[in-house]
């Protein structure tokens, strides 16, 4: 069995690193583009160096986030490659330029993360999640929940409950990070001693909502660490916006920032999969968005949506507690291992 990965973000190179691992230990041959949605070496090429990926097999260097700039690059990938499936994580464009290449190309497509929803159709990934999950053969679910959304909505392929990548990644990536990363003494800091935060979402880089989330970071009474994406930072200057005493830096290397998250007292966020990474580091998480596609952390208090609203923010970190004796959310570890087998009994059956 073949299959063609589509990776083009940050999330997606660390979830695809476990993934590989177990496409190659049952079998399966495995090609990987790259669609080169994030250029920035610090958002792609060091995720391949740090996580031991190995090169990708097609690069687009696209150096865009639109769907179709990346759907022709793709498609000729496929043509080249000829697989027998198509794998596409989460809810990027790169995502959806994937499955709708692929579709074109008369090729199923496996989705990883299938079935989330967030209810907030202002999000374009909430857009992309469904459009994909309509296009998907196989459905690939982290929980349960994912599994009812999508039979309520009547989605013609298989679905599948595994579990979810990132945790496999999480749990092997955070104990190696913590044990080599130096970051912390680099930076003059102790565990439980600060707050990191990561913002890089559309609706969260511009005006009015922009000013009001950096004025919340700036008024936190704790130091603040701010790893920006470039897009993030670049519109900061550009607006004149003063972070106050908040350390701003450019992305970090994966592991640095693994180490750095992990040992927060707080993480401050706009991304879903850092959400699922505060839990699992046992970290509380404020979350800058008026909804959440992972809203159980939000129903055990272990995450807290505040929009953009800054005196919500500043109260929401100032009290923020990890609730005592949480479940496993989100897999156990082995969703890799789930999703290569329902790859290939997905083939077998068809």
């Amino acid at each position: 069995m073949r299959v063609l990965s589509v990776v083009g973000n940050r999330p997606q190179f660390v979830k695809s690193a476990p993934l590989s691992v177990a496409l190659r230990e049952a079998g399966i041959d495995e090609l990987v583009l790259h669609t080169g949605q994030h250029y920035d070496r610090e958002l792609s090429q060091v995720f391949f160096d740090e996580l031991g990926l190995g090169e990708p097999d097609f690069r687009l260097d696209a150096r865009t986030r639109d769907v179709d700039a990346m759907a022709p690059g793709i498609a000729a990938a496929l043509a080249d490659a000829k697989p027998d499936r198509t794998l596409v994580y989460g809810d990027t464009n790169s995502t959806l330029a994937g499955a709708r290449a692929a579709a074109g190309a008369g090729i199923p497509v496996a989705h990883v993360e299938a079935g989330l929803r967030s209810g907030d159709w202002t999000m374009p990934e909430e857009h992309n999640r469904v459009e994909v999950d309509g296009i998907a053969a196989l459905l690939l679910c982290p929980d349960e929940r994912s599994r009812r959304n999508l039979e309520a909505e009547g989605v013609p392929g298989r679905i599948e409950v595994v579990g979810d990548v990132m945790a496999d990644a999480n749990f092997t990536f955070a104990p190696l990070a913590r044990e080599r990363s130096t970051i912390l003494e680099r930076l003059g800091l102790e565990p439980g001693g600060y707050v990191v935060a990561t913002l890089h979402r559309d609706a969260n880089v511009v005006q009015p909502r922009l000013g009001r989330l950096v004025e919340g970071l700036a008024r936190i009474d704790e130091p603040v660490v701010f790893p920006a994406h470039p897009r993030m930072a670049e519109r900061i200057r550009s607006e004149g916006l003063s972070l106050g005493h908040v350390r701003s830096s450019p992305p970090l290397p994966y592991l640095d920032f693994a180490a750095l998250a992990s040992q927060a007292r707080v993480i401050v966020t706009d991304s879903g999969g850092i959400q699922k990474e505060a839990y699992w580091y046992g970290v509380p998480c404020v979350t800058a968005r008026p909804s959440t596609e992972w809203v159980d952390t939000v129903e055990l208090g272990a995450n807290v949506l505040v929009d953009d609203d800054p005196d919500r923010l500043v109260e929401a970190v100032r009290e923020a507690r990890m609730p005592a004796d949480l479940p496993r959310l989100y897999g156990d570890g082995h969703a890799s291992e789930r999703v290569a087998t329902a790859l290939l009994a997905s083939l077998a059956a068809s």
